[in-house]
């Protein structure tokens, strides 16, 4: 009897498990579809003329970037100088010192000139305190604010300080923006004045070259776990967010890149400090704030401002990086409950929301048991073996396809990656990701679900070797 019981109970959350895998990646397939025409269509609305336009036009606001640093001295004096470059009529950089104590502060003043000058604005959010704050003596906007160590949020609101222009940009001290980022992201606002909030594609920057600020050459990385999350970037970017943005469900806008109105984050008090997943929390929060006033607004995924950005290439970093990724995720939603199925907040509370709860917060739990489960039931002869490789087939199958339709979408709409070699790599990493580094990620998530339970709140630094500068590609 009691084998029975347990026979039957394993075959019903094997069928559950069937069902998860399928509805997740049947999603995928879906964001993918709609992902193709909304690219389409997007290439066709934005052509050259309308950035030339943005650039002449004296009515296109002015932009404060944003970039909070904590111990970045492998980049940040070539992500800094990237965006002295970039292509658009007015704005500053505004780098914030977290405290750092690997020198950061110290390339930063040796690189760019810098003196110590007062600090002349009103601190409309409270943040730990400053210890200076730098100007270059060279004349271009360049402000470098050092301050007690206080998270990156902390940070990010000190330079929304600091700030003078009607839209921020933040973006992570060991990016680097391609030169028409910022003028690509502003088209949403140009476009429509109530958009709150604009979020670009995240590139690795890992197998490029770059020099001088700028990605000169793109290629793969070297490293198997680096290819992997290349697969990962466009499956999230060019499938997932362009689809929720028609939706105006998009819940997340990378902290590696994202254009806020300052009106609106300060509305919203900042960027929360209680969390690891500050990026997703103050979009989630600018939903919540602008559905519960009832005023009109829409936060947009640009699929063309390109950030690249640094992965972590070892087990270590990566498995450090989607701890925190999946704690912030739940302190996220368990902070917004009240939108989950709620009608109030439309697609958001009735679609996306629950997505994020059921995919992205306790998905993990059920996959990585799944497979527990459906191993122990092979050996102990509870389960047919034909059936538990037909499940795993069938997983696999479909996963890799999905991820083989976002290379594809990548391929078709932007070419970034120009060598035919790379799009069949990609494409082959696309179905290797399914055996044995999936689950990895799958066991890490679950670990930062238990860590999240537990109430943990630390970051979890990962360490950056820099990016690969174009004099030591000609030197090797």
């Amino acid at each position: 009897m009691l084998r029975e019981i347990t026979i039957w109970g394993l075959e019903l959350f094997d069928l559950v498990l069937v069902a998860y895998f399928l509805a997740i990646n049947t999603i995928y397939l879906a964001f993918s579809v709609v992902a193709f025409f909304e690219l389409r269509r997007h290439r066709r609305r934005w052509t050259p003329r309308e950035l030339a336009t943005i650039m002449r036009s004296p009515a296109t606001p002015g932009m404060s970037v944003l970039v909070p640093a904590r111990n970045e001295s492998a980049n940040v004096v070539e992500s800094v100088r990237s965006l002295l470059f970039l292509n658009y009529p007015q704005y500053e950089v505004i780098v914030v010192n977290d405290g750092s104590t690997d020198g950061t502060l110290e390339k930063l003043v040796e690189a760019f000139g810098l003196v110590r000058a007062p600090a002349s604005y009103e601190q409309a959010i409270e943040t730990q305190p400053l210890r200076g704050v730098y100007r270059s003596v060279a004349g271009n906007d360049l402000v470098v604010i050092d301050k007690e160590n206080g998270g990156k949020a902390d940070a990010i609101n000190a330079g929304l300080n600091a700030a003078r222009h009607p839209l921020v940009c933040v973006i992570d001290a060991d990016s680097v923006l391609d030169e028409h980022s910022l003028a690509r992201g502003v088209l949403p606002f140009v476009e429509d004045p109530e958009t709150a909030a604009v979020g670009g594609i995240v590139r690795l920057a890992n197998g490029c070259t770059v020099d001088r600020g700028r990605v000169v050459e793109v290629g793969l990385p070297k490293s198997w776990l680096a290819r992997f999350q290349v697969v990962e970037y466009l499956r999230a970017f060019l499938a997932s967010r362009v689809t929720l943005s028609k939706m105006n469900g998009l819940m997340i806008i990378s902290g590696a890149f994202g254009v806020f109105r300052r009106d609106v984050v300060l509305e919203v008090g900042g960027f929360r400090q209680d969390t690891v997943g500050e990026d997703m929390e103050i979009v989630a929060h600018i939903h919540r704030h602008c559905r519960d006033g009832r005023r009109p607004y829409r936060v947009v995924f640009q699929p063309d401002p390109v950030c690249w950005t640094e992965a972590p290439e070892t087990v270590r970093g990566l498995a450090r990086q989607r701890d925190r990724w999946q704690r912030g995720t739940l302190q996220v939603l368990s902070f917004h409950w009240q939108m989950l199925c709620n009608p109030r907040y439309g697609a958001l509370g009735l679609v996306v929301v629950p997505y994020y709860l059921l995919f992205e917060g306790i998905g993990p739990i059920i996959e990585l048991f799944g497979y527990i489960l459906t191993v122990l039931a092979v050996y102990f002869g509870l389960l047919n073996r034909h059936f538990a490789w037909l499940l795993f087939l069938a997983a696999v199958l479909y996963g890799a396809a999905i991820s083989i339709a976002s290379v594809i979408l990548e391929e078709v709409s932007f070419r970034r990656y120009p060598r035919l070699i790379d799009v069949l790599k990609l494409s082959l990493f696309g179905v290797l990701e399914n055996f044995g580094y999936r689950q990895l990620v799958t066991a890490w998530r679950v670990r930062g679900v238990f860590r999240f339970l537990g109430g943990h709140q630390e970051w979890g630094h990962v360490k950056r070797k820099g990016f690969e500068r174009a004099s030591e590609t000609a030197a090797r």
